[in-house]
């Protein structure tokens, strides 16, 4: 089933149907302008990866992932290769009962076989009819998804932002506690409490977090695990594979491999 020509355009708020389809592709290194929408928004990577910033932390999204976007909150956009999207956007009333903060979803072969069909109509045919059915069990379905753990919380006080952007420019290197206290000019115990407290991480856990977003985004460009492991600062390959399996349940390969269950 193809993308109805319809569906190229983007549709504009607000919403003049329950339900819109859009389906973009963005090119390499490429970044939206911070913006946000009235609508609620499901971000669909179907092919290439992407990672999207908010006030609530950075969220990547390989293929087969999706991101969901309240209405009115803040993102932007950053594509780490051609990526293929497809975007349902939704009113506001109909997504009550679906989390008021952004959310990786893992999109099961259901979903992903509903949104395509959806996106084969033309948006007059979704206010009813078969399209208007196919919108409702995506609803559906949504409400069912589990999360994936695949967000990057960043503080909000300056100083510790601060050294935190750091880290995710260049997480090879990764400063000591102690040093990153000292760039904050505040003790370790203070600087520790301000992480836990404004992340809900403690320092070590959110930088092998930064390490393990930057090795799903390295990896979903096509580079292998050998080289991802040398170049965020792992001594062995084995250790990142381990570290990488604890997080996510299994081996890279086998994460960007295998199909998402449903």
């Amino acid at each position: 089933m193809g993308i109805h020509p319809d569906l190229t355009l983007h549709p504009g708020e607000p919403l003049r149907q329950p339900i819109v389809g859009f389906a973009k592709t963005q090119s390499k290194n490429t970044a939206n302008n911070r913006h946000s929408h009235q609508c609620a928004q499901l971000f669909h990577v179907v092919a290439g990866s992407a990672a999207v910033e908010t006030e609530f932390g950075t969220y990547f999204v390989p293929p087969e992932r999706a991101l969901w976007i309240p209405p009115g909150i803040e993102h932007q956009g950053r594509y780490l290769q051609e990526t293929e999207i497809r975007f349902l956007y939704f009113e506001p009333g109909s997504v009550a009962a679906l989390p008021d903060r952004p959310q990786v979803l893992q999109v099961t072969h259901l979903l992903r076989e509903l949104i395509l069909e959806f996106m084969s109509y033309a948006r007059v045919e979704t206010v009813a009819g078969p399209a208007a059915r196919i919108g409702g069990v995506i609803l559906d379905q949504l409400r069912m998804l589990p999360a994936a753990p695949l967000q990057l919380p960043m503080p909000k006080d300056k100083k510790l932002r601060d050294v935190c952007e750091r880290i995710v420019r260049c997480p090879a290197h990764v400063p000591a506690l102690k040093d990153a206290a000292l760039q904050c000019a505040i003790s370790t115990r203070s600087f520790e409490r301000r992480m836990k407290d404004e992340t809900g991480l403690n320092y070590r856990t959110w930088c092998r977090q930064v390490k393990l977003f930057r090795a799903l985004e390295l990896l979903a460009c096509g580079r292998s695990v050998s080289d991802v492991s040398y170049k965020l600062g792992y001594e062995e390959p084995s250790a990142f594979v381990s570290t990488f399996r604890k997080a996510f349940g299994v081996t890279p390969g086998r994460y960007f491999a295998s199909p998402s269950p449903d």
